[in-house]
């Protein structure tokens, strides 16, 4: 990763590799700067919509709110692209997936439709190009790597593991799927955003100088919750309500938070040596995750990044990042100030029809993910983003595992980790082998 690390002194000249697309838009402030820098990053093909070719055929496991949309995000990505098969654990989750596809006049034949946690093999037995993984995230490495080892090319949901060990494997997996000439798409959709794109490229061409510090923030209400029902043993509870149980879902850290770290390690061109950081827990009702979440990223160099992790009602909420250097700084999103302020660059949104600002990208994210991996399928240029999403996940577990125990956290020790979290098998019923303390860091001082 030291390579990427981003710095004007040490840009690689590959524009031969990125080619000029890659690069349009670099030298946007060129008249403001003595010298030109290129950059080491391939940015995704922002185009309107997929180029034709061959009907791709996709499948969806994790037949949830999300994968239902992701599923219609590819569906939105260009021309001849179908999805053909369902799978989830749960069958009402199947039937109900399947139900509002139809109402957005798409057919999923009954007989590709699965379910029980061995679904997702008997949806790779079908026919398809594409695997779209949305399940709770827990889930993602098992399903990721048998979907490389059935040759399919793969959109994967952030954040794409819950431990140390599942970071490794999707690391190992993202390689194989490389060697294979296979396509893997990650659901960082800030990385296909247009105006973080082009904002990206400003900072990587010198507009605010040397980067300097960070913070990233997701501050918001609580998020949804399920209370337990009659009938429902300890694992279907757990699956039903796994935005709430660290096994399933990582914490909001992970869930949401891994966005805003995301975007952080991208600007800067790296990830962080070590986190320290608290956290705690005041007003959730179920599971065993954190409310909040504060740590402070070392990236090496005197160079920090502050991240902020929140689902509490009734507080001042914020959404976003902020990178800070020696001759301005930027919102990551849209604008690059003066260090006085003034806006030194500001993206320009598509206008309406009376000439004012949409403020507005012009293609969805959430859609622009999938354009760019119908368009590495149709024209060969394979992408696999998994092991960069991996080391982003890796970055929020380590924050997590700070918060969690009180100490400071090397990432040598995250890449070490035999931490794995969750059963060893997976059925239906009591769960006796498990429990669910909420962490507590430090030792409980005596009276």
């Amino acid at each position: 990763m030291e390579k990427n690390q981003l710095s004007r002194r040490n840009f690689l000249e590959k524009s031969a590799l990125i080619g000029a697309a890659g690069l349009a838009g670099i030298s946007a402030l060129n008249s403001c700067r003595s010298k030109r820098s290129t950059v080491d990053y391939e940015f995704p093909p922002l185009l309107d919509k997929a180029p034709d070719g061959k009907t791709l055929r996709a499948g969806l496991v994790g037949c949830g709110n999300r994968g239902t949309g992701a599923a219609l995000n590819f569906l939105a990505a260009g021309d001849n692209l179908e999805l053909v098969a369902l799978a989830d654990v749960f069958e009402d989750k199947v039937w109900d997936c399947r139900s509002k596809l139809q109402k957005q006049k798409v057919e999923v034949p009954e007989n590709n439709c699965f379910w029980g946690f061995d679904a997702y093999k008997k949806l790779l037995e079908v026919d398809v190009d594409v695997v779209i993984l949305a399940t709770p995230p827990h889930f993602r490495p098992e399903h990721f790597d048998a979907c490389i080892q059935a040759k399919k090319n793969v959109f994967l949901e952030k954040p794409v593991c819950v431990d140390p060990v599942g970071a490794r494997q999707i690391i190992a997996t993202s390689r194989k799927a490389e060697n294979m000439g296979l396509t893997v798409i990650t659901g960082t959709q800030r990385r296909h955003q247009r105006d973080y794109v082009e904002t990206y490229k400003q900072v990587a061409s010198g507009a605010i100088g040397e980067p300097l510090s960070a913070k990233a923030m997701w501050l918001q209400s609580h998020v949804w919750f399920r209370t337990r029902e009659e009938g429902w043993s300890d694992m279907e509870y757990m699956l039903r309500n796994w935005n709430n149980f660290c096994w399933l879902c990582g914490d909001h850290i992970l869930d949401t938070h891994v966005h805003n770290i995301d975007v952080v390690n991208w600007f800067l061109g790296k990830h962080p040596e070590g986190a320290i950081g608290f956290g705690g827990r005041a007003h959730r009702l179920t599971g065993d995750q954190y409310d909040f979440f504060s740590i402070d990223f070392d990236f090496g160099n005197g160079i920090f990044s502050h991240s902020m992790s929140r689902q509490v009602d009734g507080c001042a909420n914020s959404l976003g990042e902020l990178i800070m250097g020696t001759e301005g700084y930027t919102n990551c999103v849209n604008t690059v100030y003066n260090l006085d302020g003034s806006v030194k660059w500001q993206y320009e949104y598509p206008k309406n029809k009376d000439g004012k600002s949409t403020e507005v990208v012009k293609i969805s994210p959430y859609i622009q993910e999938h354009i760019h991996l119908v368009t590495a399928i149709r024209t060969n240029v394979p992408v696999v983003e998994a092991e960069r999403t991996a080391i982003s996940t890796l970055t929020a577990i380590m924050g997590r595992t700070a918060a969690y125990t009180g100490r400071k956290i090397e990432w040598e020790e995250m890449m070490n980790s035999t931490e794995r979290l969750g059963p060893e098998e997976y059925v239906m019923g009591p769960v006796v082998d498990m429990e669910f303390p909420v962490p507590v860091p430090g030792i409980q001082h005596k009276a």
